[in-house]
């Protein structure tokens, strides 16, 4: 297994400095580590000089990158680029999009998911009124906007937050505010959420958003591999959440490597937030980076008959990390 971070902007042979404690971890456990230039990639257009430091495999191997988000459009031609040095990204590019766009992977987390609704970016008219059309499904409940991948939640009250769904002034407000401040890093189109009540955590120190109890879970072959505490502020309780409801529907996942986040509602009840692809999926700030990449080359060590010793099963749930930094 090969792991591949992104290099700094202009400097090829240097990691990019958001992932120099996992690339650090990584290399001290003895992984398979790379560089590839998104710089190559994204802005020169030219996949096989972003992989050019990775020498051919002589027989088919498989990879892990671990770097920023990616369209799909893109992470085709990395996967190309790649699968051309026999080495093959643990998700093909219908497995990456099922997890990093929600409406893709709705259908199968609808029944543990807040209800959503979505228009593409090209339904989306001037007089508003298929956005007003679709947000009848909420009535007069609050409700949150994001694209298929990301919501601007540090921009609550402009951006992201809209009190009253029958609300056609403020639905428009939100809305325009959301595009305006997406531009051309909108991801396909917009999604209105069903904001459920979770249990309060504390308000963030700089956007002052309301903060829960979430946690991101990594999911590997249908399985809880890693769980860490998302925020890094408030004081979780050391209640861990129950995971068991979740592992089926992870079974039915489109995806080898995924992240799902979960939620506690008021009521004690969890629900998942949404889902990612865990090779562009942000590990945590309180995330023990050495721990995850342990986990990681255990189940890779498994797969090839290494070890056979601490092998996870689909009942185990991973441990909360608690911190951790690598040696650097």
């Amino acid at each position: 297994m090969k792991v591949l971070f992104c290099s700094q902007p202009f400097q090829e042979n240097k990691v990019d400095e958001t992932y120099e404690y996992e690339y650090t971890c990584a290399k001290q456990l003895g992984l398979d580590i790379h560089l590839i230039s998104l710089e190559q990639l994204i802005y020169q257009d030219n996949p096989l000089a972003a992989v050019k430091q990775i020498q051919p495999s002589p027989e088919k191997v498989m990879a892990i990158y671990r770097g920023w988000m990616l369209k799909p459009f893109l992470y085709q031609k990395l996967y190309d680029a790649l699968l051309a040095k026999n080495i093959e990204l643990i998700n093909t590019l219908e497995k990456y999009v099922h997890c990093h766009y929600l409406p893709e992977s709705y259908e199968v987390i609808k029944d543990f998911t807040p209800l959503s609704v979505w228009l593409h970016k090209e339904e989306i008219d001037a007089s508003f009124e298929n956005v007003y059309r679709i947000v009848n499904n909420f009535g007069q409940a609050p409700i949150m906007i994001k694209d298929y991948v990301k919501s601007r939640k540090h921009d609550w009250n402009e951006a992201c937050y809209i009190p009253d769904a029958s609300d056609k002034e403020k639905v428009q407000q939100v809305t325009s505010r959301f595009l305006e401040l997406q531009q051309d890093e909108l991801n396909e189109g917009v999604v209105f959420r069903e904001f459920v009540k979770l249990q309060f955590l504390t308000h963030h120190s700089q956007s002052n958003m309301p903060l829960s109890q979430e946690y991101r879970v990594f999911f590997l072959d249908g399985e809880p591999m890693y769980m860490a505490n998302y925020w890094e502020e408030g004081q979780y309780d050391d209640t861990p959440p129950d995971l068991q409801p979740f592992l089926e529907v992870a079974k039915k996942i489109n995806s080898r490597f995924f992240t799902m986040d979960i939620a506690k509602l008021e009521n004690g009840s969890w629900t998942i937030l949404e889902l990612g692809d865990a090779q562009v999926s942000a590990l945590p700030e309180q995330a023990d980076r050495c721990e995850f990449f342990t986990r990681l080359k255990k189940k890779f060590s498994i797969e090839r008959g290494i070890s056979h010793e601490n092998r996870p099963g689909s009942d185990e749930v991973p441990p909360i990390s608690g911190g951790g930094a690598c040696n650097h």
